[in-house]
């Protein structure tokens, strides 16, 4: 039987193969793994590698300003920024879209450098450059440790996983072009407006009312820090300022009113305050509202020295104001809240108010408020109608808003109020006096909005004990922040002036100023005049 023929090229290939074995050269036989399995086992590594790299070294801790912080960068879907403010929760922005996350983490409040601000209050006015500063020195250090970082991450797990070099290098090389285009990205959706919507998580979510006035910060920021920088340097010379006011000796027939309003937080006002009551024996302070700022429980501390001011103190709600902040007064001791028409009466005289119906302390606008207000100011008036026909008329009406209290005219005498900030004093058309009392916060955080500082601005009101009716007013006015000058001015009603008739017509002037104005200290060279 004939032997099969076997091809020329299975031969050559068998021969090959015997050559090959005799050598020891036998090549083991092995399925290469397909290209996409091998490209997502390299982004796996890559991934992986730069995430641990950011987790262990990534980390940056930054001084801002008194404050100590740490800023890394974090793994995300969808970007943004998160800020943690440890006990009290995190504050989100939807600052960028790119697969990093920026974690800010407010540490703690360096006591050293928080100490020589309070020893230097002066270096308040750079504190703000002094920021911008250490965040871009901060940012720039983060994003040179973060590049090394995912380096030397992908790099690291590169080279345990192939136990290659050029592997390894490949995968460090990916994870920096993967940190460059996620940053250039971040860079290209940057979105300054996020500090605007922020959403807050932890406590912080629980006090939806400071929303508003955290954008109004952050939006400000300028105008906050040089108010905060001015209160500071220049609250020793207020307080000086107070101590030398001309000193009044009282008539006794008459009873002293201090008519105080729109504190707005400022922690100079209870000195002032408690100074004109000691100097003026005041009998009764009334305070026509926004004593706060944002109304949040945490603000509360602040009412505490109303207690020890050495005179009764009647108060309405502001605009400012919450229910909360008007429930921890109700409890306070010597302290007299007036809502809803509610009267007291106090060295002989009847007060009756109405707090503010509205609640925007982020100054919002809120559909109809006149209407509001007016609305407001008539419940006023028929309650105040309802005194006087049970037997007990009141004598001093207060609400916050001048367009709720010019509501009360013809039903009471006087009236009191604030909000805008400026002083005036006005016969109504029913011969109603208003008298609008002026910022005793000099505006508070609002204090440099204008071109000028606002000036702390208050009113000693002189009622004759018998009538119950205005005799004359004392307007004190110290200088705006950075000021320090005082000045009283007397002014009495048209109707008390010599020759004048008992009582007020729609067409006489409010008041006619005598000359006792006298200043407190002399204004210093430097200073402007307000407009």
């Amino acid at each position: 039987m004939a032997r099969a023929r076997v091809p020329a090229a299975a031969l050559k290939t068998m021969n090959r193969f015997r050559t090959a074995r005799r050598h020891g050269t036998v090549p083991e036989l092995a399925a290469r793994p397909r290209p996409w399995v091998r490209a997502l086992g390299l982004t796996a590594v890559v991934l992986l590698g730069a995430w641990l790299g950011l987790l262990v070294v990534g980390d940056v801790r930054v001084p801002v300003g008194p404050m100590n912080t740490t800023m890394t960068l974090r793994p995300a879907l969808d970007g943004g920024t998160k800020i943690n403010i440890s006990p009290l929760g995190a504050l989100h922005l939807d600052s960028h879209i790119a697969p990093v996350r920026l974690d800010v983490n407010v540490d703690q409040l360096d006591p050293d450098r928080s100490q020589a601000l309070v020893d230097h209050p002066e270096r308040l006015s750079g504190l703000q450059d002094e920021v911008t500063e250490d965040i871009e020195h901060g940012t720039l250090d983060l994003a040179v440790r973060s590049c090394a970082a995912v380096v030397t991450g992908a790099t690291a797990l590169g080279l345990a996983v192939y136990r290659r070099p050029r592997r390894a290098l490949a995968a460090g090389g990916l994870a920096l072009a993967l940190l460059a285009a996620s940053g250039a990205t971040a860079y290209a959706t940057w979105n300054p407006k996020s500090v605007l919507e922020p959403r807050f998580s932890g406590l912080l979510s629980s006090a939806p009312s400071v929303v508003g006035n955290a954008r109004s910060i952050v939006t400000e920021f300028d105008v906050y820090q040089q108010e905060l920088a001015r209160l500071v340097t220049n609250v020793t010379k207020l307080y000086d300022v107070t101590s030398t006011l001309p000193a009044y000796q009282p008539d006794p027939t008459t009873v002293r009113v201090l008519h105080v309003s729109d504190i707005h937080l400022n922690p100079a006002s209870w000195k002032i305050i408690a100074s004109l009551v000691a100097q003026y024996k005041v009998d009764v302070i009334v305070d026509s509202g926004d004593t706060m700022d944002h109304g949040t429980a945490a603000e509360n501390g602040f009412l505490d020295p109303i207690a020890d001011l050495g005179a009764p103190y009647v108060w309405v709600r502001g605009n400012h104001d919450s229910t909360t902040t008007q429930g921890y007064l109700a409890n306070m001791k010597n302290v007299h809240v007036l809502d809803d028409g509610r009267a007291v009466t106090l060295a002989g005289l009847r007060f009756a108010g109405l707090g503010d119906p509205q609640f925007t302390p982020d100054r919002s606008t809120v559909p109809d408020a006149e209407g509001t207000q007016e609305a407001a100011g008539d419940r006023l008036a028929d309650a105040l109608r309802a005194q006087r026909a049970a037997g007990t008329p009141v004598d001093v009406a207060v609400a916050h808003e001048p367009s709720a209290a010019r509501r009360t005219d013809g039903e009471v005498p006087m009236v009191l109020a604030g909000h805008l900030h400026h002083a005036e004093m006005e016969i109504l058309e029913k011969g109603t006096r208003l008298r609008v009392e002026g910022s005793t916060g000099g505006s508070g955080l609002r204090a440099v909005e204008g071109r000028y500082p606002d000036p702390i601005e208050a009113s000693i009101l002189y009622f004759d004990r018998s009538t119950r009716r205005l005799q004359a007013w004392d307007e004190i006015k110290l200088g705006g922040l950075g000021l320090t000058s005082a000045e009283v001015s007397r002014h009495l009603p048209k109707e008390n002036q010599p020759g004048a008739s008992p009582t007020p017509t729609p067409s006489s002037s409010s008041s006619s100023p005598a000359p006792t104005a006298a200043p407190a200290s002399p204004t210093p060279s430097g200073s402007r005049p307000r407009p």
